[in-house]
């Protein structure tokens, strides 16, 4: 049975992003890189409606007040969720933008998220491999689908096992970059991310007032001097 959407439907993005009070923590700085830690509640680029200005991009060029000054070159090469929290590397000159662009499109950057999850996850370890395609019918969402979607696969290690309410503590390394891969991913092993509202069972989303996944490490190349690097950004809950 196909799992595509119907051909004609249009996509409406009505999203109001809500004030973000949490700042861009810069982590590392040199002459061609950022590292920062983004809040969760904080768009990474702004919005097609105007009144979603504020993001991470428009706070790094712009600069934030008695925090950190203006980076008016900066770009980013990879974005976070909304929800989101925790490492990203910025660009702050052409060259090094283009760098890591590259690295993104190779897959050469290693990426690590923690999350916490409702209930137990039977395993201690294991992988997720499920496509995943574009749900045209019910934006923002995707789907897992394998007769249309795009390979995704996902790494993960249960860190704790936690009590009342049961949940696991556990670290993701994507293998591939889908969009909202380990959200639907952990929906998929039923052990939703708590607080998420897209990928969720009748309880998950109640257990948490923000989004419970945060990007705590990153390992790539740096463009200028190929040195290998770690950024690592520390989970906050």
């Amino acid at each position: 049975m196909s799992c595509a959407s119907p051909p004609a439907h249009i996509i409406v993005d009505d999203f109001l992003a809500p004030v973000c009070d949490g700042f861009v923590e810069i982590l590392y700085q040199d002459t061609d890189i950022l590292l920062i830690n983004k809040p969760s509640g904080l768009l990474s680029l702004s919005g097609k409606n105007t009144l979603n200005w504020d993001s991470v991009h428009y706070r790094l060029v712009y600069g934030q007040k008695g925090v950190s000054p203006a980076f008016p070159e900066a770009k980013l090469p990879h974005r976070l969720d909304f929800g989101t929290s925790g490492i990203m590397v910025v660009g702050l000159n052409t060259e090094s933008s283009k760098h890591l662009n590259k690295q993104f499109q190779t897959g050469t950057i290693q990426k690590r998220y923690i999350a916490l999850l409702e209930g137990w996850v039977a395993d201690d370890q294991g992988q997720v491999n499920e496509a995943i395609a574009k749900d045209k019918k019910h934006f923002p969402r995707v789907k897992i689908c394998h007769a249309t979607g795009k390979t995704a696969i996902s790494e993960y290690t249960v860190l704790r096992r936690l009590e009342q309410p049961r949940r696991s503590l556990v670290q993701f390394i994507p293998h591939t970059g889908r969009t909202h891969q380990l959200r639907i991913h952990s929906q998929s092993i039923g052990h939703p991310i708590l607080g998420c509202d897209l990928y969720k069972n009748d309880r998950s989303e109640q257990l948490a007032d923000r989004l419970l996944l945060h990007a705590s490490d990153l390992y790539f190349e740096h463009p200028v001097s190929g040195e290998q690097f770690h950024g690592q950004c520390p989970c906050p809950f």
